[in-house]
C-alpha cells in the first residue's frame, strides 16, 4: 500500500547498494493504489518477498505484522520496506519490534505513515499517528538517515539503518502516541476507545455534509469565545 510520494521517497532514497543481492521483505505489500516493489525489484535484489494480513496483488506470504521474526527469523532481510502499514496495528509496538528484529545489522528499514490531521482510513482500522519526533524515539536504536514529513499529505517518511545487533530497544511501554480514534496521546487503546469512535465518527461524518462549513466554524468561534470568557 503506498501513494504517489511515498513511491517517490523510496524512489529517491533507496540506493541501488542497499538493494543488489540483498534479502528484501516489503510488510503490508498488498498494492491497493500503489507500490515501491517495482521501483525496488529493478536495482537486482537477490529475492523479494511481500507480506500482508490477506492474500491480494503483490502479496507472496500471509503473515501478521505481529509474527513476523517468528516466521522469517532474527536479522532475516538486509532491506525492510513498511509503507503505509504501521498506523493500522493497534499493539504498535509489537510489530516495530518485529520490523527491526528482520534487519541484518547494516541493513536498512524503510518506514513511512501517517501523520495527525490525516483523516480515518479503515484498512481493517486505523489507530495511530507518527510525528517526525516520535519517529526519532521510537527507532532512536537505529542510525537514522532520512527523515521528512510528507508535502503532500500528513504524513512522515523514514530511512534507517541498524547499528550493531546488539544495540538496545528503547523502553517503548510508557510511550504516549496520538491516536485517532481516542483524538489524544495515549500509551494504548481500550476497547471503549474503539467502541465510542464507531459511534462518535458517523455522526460526525454526517453533520460534516449536512452542516455548512460557515456553520459549523462560526459555532467553533462561538464556543472558543465562549470558553475565553
Amino acid at each position: 500500500m503506498c501513494n504517489p510520494a511515498c513511491i517517490d521517497f523510496g524512489a529517491r532514497v533507496v540506493s541501488v547498494d542497499d538493494v543488489r543481492g540483498k534479502r528484501v521483505i516489503e510488510v503490508g505489500s498488498m498494492n491497493v493504489n500503489g507500490s515501491l516493489r517495482a521501483t525496488i525489484e529493478a536495482l537486482g535484489p537477490a529475492k523479494y518477498i511481500g507480506v500482508d494480513l490477506g492474500e491480494g496483488p503483490g502479496v507472496d506470504e500471509v503473515c501478521p505484522a505481529e509474527a513476523l521474526v517468528a516466521r522469517f527469523g532474527e536479522a532475516s532481510f538486509d532491506l525492510v520496506v513498511c509503507t503505509e502499514m504501521l498506523e493500522h496495528v493497534r499493539e504498535w509496538r509489537v510489530a516495530v519490534t518485529n520490523l527491526k528484529g528482520l534487519v541484518a545489522p547494516g541493513g536498512v528499514l524503510l518506514v513511512t505513515t501517517r501523520s495527525k490531521g490525516f483523516p480515518y482510513h479503515e484498512y481493517p482500522f486505523d489507530y495511530w499517528r507518527f510525528e517526525p519526533d516520535d519517529m526519532r524515539a521510537i527507532f532512536a536504536d537505529f542510525a537514522i538517515e532520512v527523515l521528512e514529513r510528507d508535502t503532500y499529505m500528513p504524513g512522515v517518511f523514514m530511512k534507517a539503518r541498524r547499528k550493531a545487533a546488539d544495540a538496545p530497544e528503547p523502553h517503548l511501554g510508557d510511550y504516549k502516541l496520538y491516536a485517532i480514534v481516542a483524538a489524544r496521546r495515549c500509551k494504548h487503546i481500550t476497547p471503549l476507545d474503539v467502541a465510542l469512535f464507531r459511534v462518535r465518527y458517523p455522526v460526525e461524518q454526517f453533520l460534516k455534509t449536512a452542516i455548512p462549513k460557515s456553520v459549523r466554524d462560526a459555532v467553533r468561534r462561538s464556543l472558543g469565545g465562549a470558553a475565553r470568557g
